[in-house]
């Protein structure tokens, strides 16, 4: 499923080519018409992203509450203005690589007419006097009240990539008070909010923390480093709409950025020899999920 960087490159998206503009919302798929009626009409005020859940707030106190999940996608078409606009989402499709917009029907290039007709099951349709975006396949599609989104909200533990005053301090504590795996603590959404399979094996790996240390043995210093590690590496990926976590001195391409199997040092490199020590990377699952690290770094 998409990671947090993903999600607040959305919410950068929506606050670019919406925000500002009276949209008019429907639900061509027939799943969201009661949600899509609440909101049509009404104007976009601003679009926020916490962890991997996204929030649309609309001038009369409703807000659009996305979480994509593992199949969710937002695809973006419509005039110059949406140029830079890209679809995310659906990594089993698209990955953690973003698309762009071809030129064509109702996209940049193309001479826009309005949002062309809606392909497969488009759960919300959002359009404005310049553009378009459909979401397909979400986890959570919910028109919302500002009571509800604050709930979600306290659910969930510090953003990385919000990085505020007091957020560091409440991610160690929240990790030192649990006797469970740092691995799974940190795809723990309670824990922290917007790291998933690929910044956990990555992180972990880049800080030298074996997976499976309970979080209350971690030191502090060390759990703080792991904050710290994860608000670069995650900030990277907002400004490069990729997870990249290696560095250039690994990439075969020089400045021209890494190739697919040179982006991460041990992320679905099972198998392989590490890039640091050369031990063989290895692969478990924990809590049904692949995790990957290294025996020889993370001991």
């Amino acid at each position: 499923m998409p990671e947090g960087h993903s999600i607040h490159r959305l919410a950068r998206q929506f606050q670019d080519v919406f925000a500002g503009r009276v949209l008019a919302v429907s639900s061509p798929q027939g799943r969201f018409t009661a949600g899509a009626a609440i909101l049509d009409g009404h104007e976009l005020l601003e679009a926020t992203a916490h962890g991997k859940q996204l929030f649309l707030r609309f001038d009369h106190g409703v807000l659009l509450h996305v979480h994509l999940g593992l199949y969710g996608a937002w695809s973006f078409g419509g005039d110059e203005s949406f140029t830079g606009a890209s679809s995310i989402g659906a990594p089993r499709r698209i990955g953690e690589r973003e698309t762009f917009p071809q030129a064509g029907a109702g996209n940049p290039g193309s001479g826009y007419e309005g949002p062309p007709a809606p392909v497969g099951a488009v759960r919300v349709r959002l359009v404005s006097a310049n553009g378009w975006a459909d979401l397909r396949g979400a986890t959570t599609c919910a028109a919302i009240t500002e009571a509800e989104a604050a709930a979600v909200l306290a659910r969930l533990g510090p953003d990385p990539l919000h990085n505020r005053p007091g957020d560091r301090e409440e991610f160690i504590r929240r990790v030192l008070r649990r006797k469970t795996a740092v691995g799974l603590l940190l795809m723990d959404q309670a824990i922290v909010a917007g790291i998933g399979n690929i910044y956990r094996a990555e992180v972990l790996f880049r800080q030298g923390v074996d997976p499976w240390t309970p979080g209350s043995s971690l030191s502090p210093e060390t759990a703080g480093r792991l904050w710290d590690d994860t608000v670069a590496a995650m900030s990277d990926g907002v400004r490069d709409g990729r997870i990249v976590t290696t560095p250039p001195a690994l990439w075969t391409g020089g400045k021209a950025g890494a190739a697919d199997g040179e982006a991460h040092f041990v992320y679905k490199r099972q198998g392989q020899p590490c890039l640091r020590c050369g031990e063989t990377v290895g692969m478990a699952e924990l809590a049904a999920r692949k995790l990957y690290w290294c025996p020889g770094c993370q001991n």
